[in-house]
């Protein structure tokens, strides 16, 4: 969740809607041949992928051309259908469907997968990643693939990351430079347990609400601020409400891309390869995308009168934070894993 439109995806979607179109999908027979093997150009392998991002998004951007790199790579055998907008919709509510066989393959932020493996734990938590580069270093690396793949007997299989930027802290007018700054603000975070403790350990105040209520919330005085990356300003408006956004960039959540086990057991081992590579270079794509998305966003958002603070005392929060990623890594072996693949791939 770490960027500004896939929280309110499925918003705009009734209720009766968002049941209706499992069920619609459920029922639908026709989904040409089982197995990859057995797929032709007139007949192909059907793969379904949904996510809750808008068209326009630059991740949904990646996403398609992943499905547009596997259509032709495969010559028309393998098609991925797109879900997008949460037709579908929550993240939950659609990695549910994929492990019922409704969906194939989603789009999710990393720790959202935490409740089917322990380790994606570890994506959520504080100063995990020193920088983008770190990130994509330890997230590219071959380790890092053996991870995504021990995921199969809990009916999922990661293929590659996007990233979400840099979250930090902003509010309605006041600098976060250091922990101490925190004290006292009530200040709205996903609703992770690793965002909540974070917060806690650096004496704010943590408020859990709809993503859809914070811009309301700022405006009001309900809360003094709220954390995620640039483009929030922008793309939801918060920098009409919050004026200073401080670059604390305490955590970089990294989206994933992933396959229910049963969709991948259907491809063979050719097309296993060819599905995973397609996956691999729409994530590269993508990070110019994200750069150009973030640069753009900055320049909005001091249109509209936002202040970017960069003197912050990162070492200080990251050594205030640290207790919470210990505490993680204490109590889940998987995390304490995922932690050592991550420092021995960004130390390499």
């Amino acid at each position: 969740m770490g960027t500004t439109t896939r929280e309110p995806g499925a918003a705009r979607f009734g209720r009766r809607g968002l049941l209706a179109a499992p069920l619609a999908l459920a029922g639908c027979a026709d989904r040409g041949p089982t197995t990859s093997a057995a797929a032709q150009p007139g007949a192909p392998l059907v793969l379904r992928m949904a996510h809750n991002l808008s068209d326009a998004h630059p991740t949904s951007v990646a996403i398609g051309r992943f499905a547009e790199m596997v259509a032709q790579r495969s010559e028309g055998r393998i098609r991925v259908d797109m879900y997008g907008n949460g037709q579908l919709g929550s993240e939950t509510a659609v990695l549910g469907q994929l492990t019922q066989g409704i969906v194939d393959i989603t789009r999710v932020a990393s720790p959202g997968l935490a409740s089917r493996h322990a380790g994606y734990h570890a994506f959520g938590l504080p100063y995990v990643f020193a920088s983008e580069e770190a990130m994509h270093a330890a997230m590219d690396s071959e380790a890092m693939a053996g991870f995504y793949r021990s995921t199969r007997a809990q009916g999922f299989v990661g293929l590659t990351h996007y990233t979400s930027g840099a979250r930090s802290f902003y509010t309605r007018d006041l600098a976060v430079r250091t922990p101490e700054d925190l004290h006292g603000l009530k200040i709205r975070v996903q609703d992770m347990r690793s965002q909540t403790e974070l917060l806690e350990q650096l004496g704010g105040a943590p408020v859990v609400m709809s993503f859809g209520d914070t811009y309301t919330a700022l405006q009001t005085g309900l809360i003094d601020g709220a954390e995620s990356n640039e483009t929030v300003l922008t793309t939801s408006a918060h920098g009409e409400v919050a004026k200073v956004f401080s670059r604390t960039a305490h955590t970089r959540i990294p989206d994933l891309l992933v396959i229910s086990a049963d969709a991948w057991d259907r491809l063979d081992p050719e097309d296993q390869q060819l599905v995973d590579s397609a996956a691999r270079e729409s994530s590269v794509e993508h990070r110019a995308a994200w750069a150009e998305a973030i640069a753009t966003a900055e320049v909005e958002a001091g249109s509209m009168g936002v202040e970017f603070v960069d003197d912050v005392d990162t070492e200080a929060f990251r050594e205030a934070a640290s207790p919470v990623v210990d505490a993680f890594a204490a109590q889940y072996p998987e995390v304490a894993d995922l932690l050592t693949i991550i420092d021995e791939e960004t130390r390499a």
